[in-house]
């Protein structure tokens, strides 16, 4: 039973994506993926290769952390509903957003002036699958999808503030290390894929009360059946003759 409910994919694929970023991890603790080497770095050329590999590198314990328990929950969800297209969502959603906030000068808000950053961490495929999941859920409106959108919202619905300069919450005395770029490019790819896909995959279940037109009493076999078994309910029944008042006149005069 437990596995006619559960996906297997829903249950590797997560395991697998955790395997790879602690194993990035492991090798930048071994020294490998220094001086920004495998990071994206914003309009420069040599950060074109961090759009493949910054998802699996971390700055340090907390952050990888930070990223892993977001990461397994929503791929969890991503491939246990959305298993035509979770693949897709998924590649799709990672280069993109990292391609886009390679696109995104890294200009300090408060300043204006260009910082030269050097991104690495998952969260960006974090917000990807959250927003996916979220709207995805509205633009479908199934039940069950919608079902999981509260999910994400009532775990996940902080990230929004993510998406904004850390500068604006916070008197700093210094740029923030928190890539709020890479935030907002993974909400606008996941909403943007979860609109491409609206009508892939399972849509939202019609009833047959919904269609006006669709019962047919004549193609209703239970209810001929019942009929045919039942004369008895549907004979005519003897209505009541209706009173008339004048031939009641003696005994209303008598009272």
């Amino acid at each position: 039973m437990f596995k006619n409910v559960i996906s297997k994919r829903a249950v590797i694929y997560p395991l697998l994506m955790l395997s790879a970023m602690w194993f990035g991890y492991f090798l930048q603790m071994q020294g490998f993926f220094q001086s920004c080497f495998g990071a994206i770095i914003p309009l420069l050329p040599e950060g074109l290769f961090g759009i493949v590999t910054s998802p699996l590198l971390h700055g340090n314990i907390d952050h990888i952390i930070g990223n892993s328990i977001p990461i397994a929950a929503l791929m969890f969800l991503l491939y246990q509903f959305y298993p035509v297209v979770a693949n897709k969502v998924f590649i799709i959603g990672w280069l993109a957003t990292g391609l886009l906030v390679w696109l995104l000068p890294p200009i300090d808000i408060l300043t204006g002036e260009y910082m030269y950053t050097c991104t690495i961490g998952a969260s960006g495929v974090v917000y990807v699958l959250a927003f996916f999941l979220f709207f995805s859920g509205v633009f479908k409106w199934n039940t069950k999808l919608l079902t999981i959108s509260m999910l994400v919202v009532l775990y996940y619905g902080s990230l929004v503030w993510g998406m904004l300069p850390e500068e604006l919450f916070y008197n700093m005395q210094e740029p923030s290390k928190i890539s709020w770029q890479a935030h907002l490019s993974g909400a606008v790819v996941g909403s943007i894929i979860a609109f491409a896909f609206k009508n892939v995959g399972e849509k939202k279940k019609k009833f047959i009360w919904e269609f006006p037109n669709y019962y047919s009493e004549k193609d209703d076999k239970l209810w001929q059946e019942y009929k045919e078994n039942h004369p008895e309910d549907f004979m005519e029944l003897p209505y009541k003759k209706k009173d008339d008042i004048w031939d009641h006149l003696e005994e209303l005069r008598k009272r």
